[in-house]
């Protein structure tokens, strides 16, 4: 299955909001490591090797997100 790179999120505002909230007086080290705790998780849940390659290429390129 393709990567989505159209927007897909039925609320993106209250996830970035919960996403800000998370890191709120959170030191950069505790922030990195909370994002890539995250990276982790979401990329187990994911679970396609695949799937996860193309969204790191996607990643690295910017404005891989199609707002619609």
């Amino acid at each position: 299955m393709p990567l989505n790179l159209s927007a897909n999120l039925g609320n993106a505002d209250n996830f970035y909001a919960d996403l800000l909230a998370a890191h709120d007086g959170l030191s950069k080290a505790q922030s990195d490591a909370l994002n890539a705790r995250l990276i982790l998780i979401l990329a187990n849940h994911i679970g396609d090797n695949d799937t996860l390659r193309e969204a790191l290429q996607a990643a690295a390129t910017t404005g891989a997100i199609d707002a619609g």
